[in-house]
């Protein structure tokens, strides 16, 4: 089990990111961002629109932009419109999009001729109404996260407070129906696939902790630990073409909300209907941070922004030397240069 502190992985400080800059401000909430074989971002926006993102190409010669660098802006395409709203995107081998849609459950899209095709809406005879991330593997097995059985995602904040644990861990077989793999996860989000497709790693965001469960091995159909006790709450996860995991932390762990998790039910709950009688959420944490995790455990990266006007980061991925995030809050996705030692997330 790998185990990330709240000071840094391993103990490790946090780093500094560099200048976040936002382009593209013309897309409304970008709950998740990925970038495809291309090197292009792809985000959903709150509209339903699925993006492209064009990025700079990097320098001819390789080599990655330095600290610091200034980072031009993005040109950015619509592709596809879901008629819902999109949360995860995976680009699968062809072109296609798999998208976890608030609205509509778990689709396929052809950002050609932006045909959708719904691959799920229903999990064990109940209405998927909240589906968050998900992957494919080699053989076409479809993996993806729903984060509330009970809520739906205008009410997120209720499954978090009440910490009931109802996410869950789902498998989608080519020709198949969902079947559930794990259940009672707190707020399952982000997952992703180890380069090997040896197992899963799931993010539980009401926990502070990523989830693994094996596909292969002695221990195929189990769950463990990859990472626990995270500095704040993971949401999406992407993978490099180095094999390492980016996790963004949409806030700081909340010391009121964790002694809230040991209160009875009927408090929790009590928060909650509180805080729906407000109409409005506390604004997003102002600070950004984002760690790398080896498939071995090992820490690469902990990066962290205080203060940043791009606030609740629910995604990153690392394309062309950069960092991309997106937020379901925030317009546009922010973009930096991969701070310190390019190196340091290919070992």
């Amino acid at each position: 089990m790998s185990r990330v502190r709240a000071g840094g992985a391993r103990g490790r400080e946090s780093r500094p990111l560099s200048a976040l800059r936002v382009v593209t401000p013309h897309i409304e909430g970008p709950e998740d961002v990925i970038a495809d074989a291309d090197g292009s971002v792809l985000a959903g926006a709150a509209d339903g629109t699925i993006w492209r993102l064009h990025l700079p190409e990097p320098a001819a010669d390789g080599t990655a932009r330095p600290a610091g660098a200034t980072v031009p802006d993005a040109r950015a395409e619509a592709v596809a419109h879901t008629g819902g709203r999109p949360l995860g995107l995976e680009p699968l081998a062809g072109g296609d999009l798999l998208v976890c849609d608030a609205s509509r459950g778990l689709l396929r899209v052809t950002p050609g001729d932006g045909t959708v095709r719904v691959l799920a809406d229903e999990v064990a005879g109940a209405p998927l109404r909240f589906c968050s991330n998900a992957v494919m593997a080699a053989d076409g097995t479809v993996y993806f996260t729903v984060s509330s059985v009970r809520h739906a995602l205008a009410e997120w904040p209720a499954d978090i407070l009440e910490h009931i644990g109802s996410g869950q861990l789902v498998r989608l077989r080519p020709g198949g129906v969902p079947e559930v793999l794990l259940a009672g996860l707190q707020f399952a989000n982000g997952v992703a696939l180890a380069p090997d497709d040896a197992f899963l790693v799931v993010a539980e965001t009401g926990a502070r902790r990523l989830a693994r469960y094996w596909l292969t091995g002695p221990r195929a159909g189990r769950a463990d630990t990859f990472a626990a006790d995270l500095p704040g709450y993971p949401d999406n996860i992407s993978r490099d073409a180095a094999g390492t995991f980016w996790i963004a932390l949409v806030g700081p762990r909340k010391a009121g909300v964790e002694l809230l998790y040991k209160a009875p039910l009927a408090v929790r709950r009590a928060a909650w209907k509180a805080l729906l009688r407000l109409r409005r959420l506390p604004p997003p944490h102002p600070t950004v941070r984002v760690l790398a995790i080896r498939p071995d455990g090992g820490p690469s990266h902990d990066l962290c922004a205080a203060n940043s006007p791009y606030r609740g980061v629910t995604s990153v991925c690392r394309t062309k030397g950069l960092l991309v995030m997106g937020s379901v809050t925030e317009r546009g996705v922010a973009v930096c240069p991969l701070p310190g030692d390019q190196g340091a997330a290919e070992r």
